[in-house]
Formats: structure tokens, sequence, C-alpha cells
């Protein structure tokens, strides 16, 4: 039986505020169930790849309706933790970013953000799985969800499991420490993939951007960066073998979306993608995400896999909702009718 991927991370209800003025007046808001890591495990699920996801909710009738979403989903959730009194949530301005300074969190005392060392038992959640991905998010809530990411990276590295974790950076989050980097370094030295972006790795992990590029947003000068930064991750953190940035920028009239890929003697770029319509910000990079995963579990070329990661994600932002709906076949479109080539590359 093909063991899964282990996906742990604070469930969230995602609250769309209309742009017009007078949402207040409306019968309804949209309401969407997501995550960074729940949006990873919806699109593996989807791509047929066997998922766990690891969260914590209270235990009430919502818990149990949403436990029966994700089953039909063919995400497994039996690794869900039932406790506490509240899910966590978050309003967004309709097509804003999460990045986006307006974003309004209500997750304190969610049941999530109560996890402790000691609650999950990972030596049986991580007992059928061969990869377990997170998020700096997780560690953002409080010191207490740093000592539970130890003792799930402890248990995972002793039973030779893969390690992803996605550096998405969120301000608002970072509210009981300045020192992001000494919370976040000992993390990253336990993990074998970190995905993110420059400026991320320079915040998080204290990796340094060259400030004499004159263009920082030319794409030649984002993927020169990329490879630097790449190189100093990979001398800094010698368990990383895999790293990969996305470039999304956004002018008036047009969005332009790329990543790269690097392992330790080589890089690798996609295709730069443009649009001038953009439907759903939130969670193009989780689906990034995914996609990596998806490529490396599947032992698909390195090239096809920064593709397929950038098409995906590129995808997504004509999606409504927090996780990509898109097939294989769906995203393929986007680079081309090219196979998924294999590699006899091992991570």
């Amino acid at each position: 039986m093909q063991k899964k991927v282990c996906s742990f991370g604070e469930i969230l209800l995602r609250y769309v505020i209309p742009t017009t003025q007078h949402w207040i007046n409306l019968p309804k808001l949209a309401v969407y169930l997501g995550g960074a890591e729940l949006n990873v495990a919806t699109a593996l699920a989807n791509w047929g790849v066997p998922v766990k996801y690891c969260t914590a909710m209270p235990n009430n009738f919502m818990t149990e309706q949403i436990e029966n979403d994700l089953t039909e989903l063919k995400i497994d959730v039996s690794a869900i933790q039932k406790m506490g009194e509240r899910i966590g949530s978050y309003y967004l301005a309709e097509g804003a970013d999460v990045k986006h300074a307006g974003i309004i969190y209500d997750r304190a005392h969610s049941a999530f953000s109560e996890l402790k060392v000691g609650m999950i038992d990972w030596e049986t959640v991580l007992n059928d799985c061969e990869w377990l991905h997170f998020s700096a998010i997780v560690p953002a809530l409080n010191l207490n969800l740093v000592a539970v990411c130890h003792e799930a990276l402890k248990v995972a590295n002793a039973k030779g499991i893969k390690i992803s974790i996605d550096l998405n950076y969120r301000a608002k989050l970072w509210t009981y420490t300045k020192d992001l980097i000494s919370i976040m370094q000992p993390i990253v030295n336990q993990c074998d993939m970190v995905m993110g972006n420059v400026w991320a790795a320079k915040t998080l992990l204290g990796i340094p951007l060259n400030d004499t590029q004159k263009d920082v947003l030319h794409p030649q000068n984002c993927l020169e960066q990329a490879a630097e930064t790449s190189a100093n991750l990979f001398a800094k953190f010698p368990k990383v073998k895999i790293i990969a940035n996305t470039f999304r920028f956004a002018n008036d009239s047009e969005t332009t979306y790329y990543g790269t890929l690097h392992l330790p003697k080589s890089n690798y770029q996609s295709p730069v993608f443009k649009t001038n319509s953009v439907v759903d910000k939130v969670g193009s990079g989780d689906c990034f995400m995914a996609s990596l995963i998806y490529g490396f579990l599947q032992n698909i070329d390195n090239q096809t896999i920064i593709n397929y990661a950038a098409a995906a994600a590129f995808g997504k932002l004509q999606e409504k909702g927090d996780a990509t709906q898109q097939t294989i076949s769906q995203i393929m479109k986007h680079i081309g009718h090219i196979d998924l080539h294999r590699s006899d590359r091992a991570i």
C-alpha cells in the first residue's frame, strides 16, 4: 500500500468581504474552507496522492460536517484532534491577497492554537506516511506550536520521512517574538524541501539579498537572486536538498507568475505566465507546494516539476476558493501537451 503525505496545520474559515461598502446589508457572505496545509492536502488528494490531514478542531456538529466533506475528497481525517472550542477564521476583501495589510485574523484561542507537546501521538499519526508537510504559519502562532513542530520533526526524521516546509511569511501572525530567525532556523535545519521566495528567506532565515540589483522585479535579476539565495540556504542547512521559489508580480494591467527549482548542483526555471485577469489570489502558493510534492513523489524530472508547479499555481489564480480543483490534464494544457517525464533522481 502506498504511504501517505501528512499535512499538518490549522484549518481556517475564510470570509470574503465584497468590495462594495454596502456588504453589511447582504443576506450572506461567501465562506471557504482552507488553511495553507489543507489546501496542499486537497490538491494532492485531487491528483490521486494518498494524504492525511492533521489539525485540531472542537468536537461539535461543525467539525463533523467538515470531516465528512474532507473524507469525500479522499483525505484521511483520522489524525484530526478533537479539542478546544472554536475553529480559526480570517476576513479578506474580495480579490485581495493573504499578505494584504487589510487581512483580519480571528484565530486567538482556536483549537489548533491550543495544541501542546504530548497532545498528538506522532508515532501513530506518521506510521503510514512517507512525507510530512507544514508551513511557517504554524510556528508563527505561539511557542507551544514551535515545540509541537520540533516534536513532529523528531519523529518524522527518526522514521526517515521526507519533510517539506513552506516559508509563507505572515507579518500579522508573528506577535509573540521579533526574533523570527532564531525560531525558524532550527526548524528548517530538520527539513528536506524548502519552498518560499527570496524575501521570506531573508526575513525568516536571515539569508541576505543582493542589494546591488537595480531592478529587483526584473525576471533575470530575480532568477539570479533565487540561485544565490538557494546556494546560501544549501550551505547553511545541509539537510535541505530541494529549494523552490515563487515570483508573482502585478501592476494595473497584468499579473506575471513564474517559479524556480534548485538542487545543490542544478537550477531550473519555469516559463513565465501572464494574465490580465485574476479571480482569486488565495492559495496559489499552496498549489505550487502541492505540485512540488506530487512531482517528487511521482519521480518526475526536475524541469517538468517546476513547469507543472508554476502552471498549477498560475491556474489557481483563476479559481475561487482556497484550494485548487484543477486536474492534471488541465494544468498540463498551460505548458503544452508534454508527458510527465520520469526521472531516476531520488531525494
